[in-house]
């Protein structure tokens, strides 16, 4: 029999339970169940103002679900992962309408990692509509054209204490609306400033006449043994509207990825949404192809 609890913050001991269990479904499906963001918060018992549901059976954490309800726009948004040992015996689906129930005005927003064809199933049978999809997008970095930037450009590398503010400043003007990244504050740098993924010497910052007009922050995944070999990642590439159609968000994309080459990396991945034809059409000039999708299912 399945049991829920919802609770407003972790405790340590339960920290360890959802992490041990995103492992466990990592290692299964080849992909996190939980996004970074969800992630990077868990540590401290998660953020602020969301809720966790936790589904045990005979006291085994069989299954968790983050909600997050801040969104009075776009609507709450839930996050599911479940223990594969525990699949088909109705967790998921438990998870899900204990979520709906904490909803504030019954909207919710559901992700789905790599098109999980039991994670549609549930989604429509629960009368989920498909309503937006991430790539993801990989190349490999044996062979890369030469970075060009436009003239009077300069880069360096962030310098942390220094340029939070800036950085996040410039990545709001170039993200503005969009869901995922365009409201940003500094604590969303600081927290990753923490992580030991984190190199500030990957981070790059572009320059002109002593002014922020773009940046590239690049990633390396799975370089502190998490069973697999190293992948380099586009993390966040944004320009400032004054330098579109400089071939500026291009100079810094290869920059960034000559960087990951040179640390001896063999390949680089990156997110971006389905609907952003002019990036994707950017990102598969520059070799790079659809490896999997991510689904959001709302209702």
């Amino acid at each position: 029999m399945t049991t829920l609890s919802v609770r407003r913050r972790l405790s340590p001991e339960e920290v360890g339970e959802v992490k041990e269990l995103v492992h466990a479904v990592k290692l299964a499906d080849g992909t996190p169940p939980l996004s970074d963001h969800v992630l990077l918060h868990l540590p401290g018992g998660g953020d602020a103002h969301v809720q966790h549901v936790l589904a045990r059976i005979d006291g085994q954490l069989a299954g968790y679900a983050h909600l997050d309800v801040t969104d009075q726009v776009a609507g709450s948004s839930g996050e599911v992962a479940v223990l594969p040992s525990y699949r088909r015996q109705g967790v998921g689906r438990s998870l899900v309408e204990r979520a709906l129930t904490l909803t504030p005005d019954g909207r919710l927003r559901l992700w789905a990692r790599s098109e999980n064809p039991a994670a549609a199933r549930l989604a429509e049978a629960l009368g989920f509509s498909r309503t937006r999809v991430l790539r993801q997008m990989r190349r490999p970095l044996s062979v890369l054209p030469a970075a060009a930037l436009p003239s009077g450009v300069t880069v360096r590398p962030f310098v942390v204490g220094s340029d939070e503010q800036a950085w996040t400043a410039l990545n709001n003007e170039a993200f503005a609306g969009h869901p995922d990244q365009g409201d940003w504050s500094v604590d969303e740098v600081l927290v990753r400033e923490k992580e030991s993924w984190f190199d500030p010497a990957g981070f790059f910052l572009a320059e002109r006449d002593g002014r922020l007009v773009g940046f590239h922050w690049t990633k390396v995944h799975g370089a502190d043994g998490h069973g697999h070999p190293a992948i380099g990642e586009v993390y966040v590439v944004g320009v400032a509207a004054s330098e579109r159609g400089t071939g500026l968000g291009k100079g810094l994309t290869l920059l960034g990825l000559h960087h990951l080459a040179d640390l001896g990396l063999s390949e680089a991945l990156l997110y971006v949404d389905e609907s952003n034809a002019a990036a994707i059409g950017l990102y598969e000039r520059l070799g790079f192809t659809t490896w999997s999708k991510d689904v959001s299912w709302s209702r």
